[in-house]
């Protein structure tokens, strides 16, 4: 990917969201969701950060499109933001009414190799992000309830070197890449009721599979011996939503749409950028905006994500333009919307100032 030209992987990128689209779609998948879904109820969300490392799915196994993705710098989040605070209102009032309870995981990530494979956002410090979540957390229990027993927020940490997870709970804590052997459900169950007493039975049991998926895929990744990603190599900054299928180690930096003041996240992002370039970690013929916004309606709802889109667009493009000039002539801004049935992804068209 490196030696190709910008055009070559902006093409490229394209294709992975083509077929992205088309495996979601497929009758296989389509099949394991509805199967997942009626086994496992519980509605999960995720709050991260907009490194594209952080994959909960490709990490724990689970069928594309069952838990729905929130990002943003550092995984920095507020329920105080109008915006956010609407979404996973607007989220978790919806899996209520159709009888579903609600497991919000709220991450952090590090990597235990090296701490400057670690969260920029944070300055590369864990426990300030640690000490971060963990009020995102109490916002949740405030906004749900403290009893916690139709909506339960959890933290979990991200260890990125083997996509492991770290288990936060009122019992302790618990690393999965320690886990040894091969225990059976029963156990697992076990340490989670330990982990989390006071978590619904419906719940927990739809937590295990997420725990039983990243103990299968650690072991997977530790037998690939797969090359860690020792630095940063973004060339794609994304804003807005819909960019699950972006899941190659340091390929973009996703700034979800949620903070109230978007320029830092994205002066950040275009900064990253600039470095990779600076020092030859990508190419210096050009980077990629993407903008994109999610609809789930034909007519009114994706008018109102085609105009999203374009703001997003025309706002970070007013941000990098004003905050790194040197690097702006370099920037190819393409617009697009996601019809979230089928994770389908619409150029708009390449964006014109």
């Amino acid at each position: 990917m490196g030696s190709r030209s910008i055009r070559e992987r902006i093409d490229w990128l394209w294709q992975l969201g083509r077929q992205h689209s088309s495996d979601f779609c497929g009758p296989d998948a389509s099949l394991a969701r509805k199967r997942y879904l009626a086994e496992h109820p519980t509605h999960l969300m995720v709050l991260k950060c907009m490194d594209g490392r952080i994959h909960i799915p490709y990490a724990t196994n689970t069928p594309l499109g069952i838990i729905e993705p929130l990002r943003n710098l550092g995984g920095m989040f507020h329920m105080g933001w109008p915006y956010l605070g609407e979404v996973v209102a607007n989220s978790v009032t919806d899996a209520v009414e159709r009888g579903r309870r609600a497991l919000i995981i709220i991450t952090y990530h590090f990597s235990k190799g090296d701490p400057g494979r670690g969260c920029a956002g944070f300055g590369y410090d864990t426990a300030a992000s640690i000490r971060y979540v963990q009020e995102i957390k109490g916002q949740m229990e405030h906004t749900f309830g403290s009893a916690r027993q139709t909506v339960y927020p959890v933290v979990f940490g991200f260890e990125t070197d083997e996509d492991a997870l770290i288990l936060h709970g009122p019992g302790g804590e618990w690393n999965l890449a320690e886990v040894e052997g091969h225990p059976d459900e029963e156990t697992l169950a076990r340490e989670l009721r330990q982990l989390y007493p006071d978590m619904p039975g419906r719940i927990l049991a739809d937590l295990l599979p997420l725990v039983v998926g990243n103990i299968r895929h650690i072991a997977a990744t530790r037998a690939s011996s797969r090359q860690i990603a020792v630095e940063h190599r973004e060339w794609v900054i994304c804003i807005g939503r819909g960019f699950d299928f972006l899941h190659e180690p340091n390929m973009a930096l996703i700034v979800g749409p949620f903070s109230p003041d978007l320029s830092g996240p994205i002066a950040m992002a275009a900064g990253i950028i600039r470095s990779n370039m600076e020092f030859g970690r990508i190419p210096d013929d050009g980077f990629l905006l993407l903008a994109s916004a999610p609809y789930r309606e034909a007519g009114m709802d994706r008018a109102r994500a085609e105009l999203k889109a374009r703001f997003l667009s025309q706002f970070a493009d007013e941000v990098i333009g004003r905050e790194w000039p040197d690097l702006y002539p370099k920037m190819i801004r393409e617009t697009a919307v996601l019809d979230w049935n089928t994770r389908h992804l619409e150029s708009l068209g390449p964006a014109t100032a």
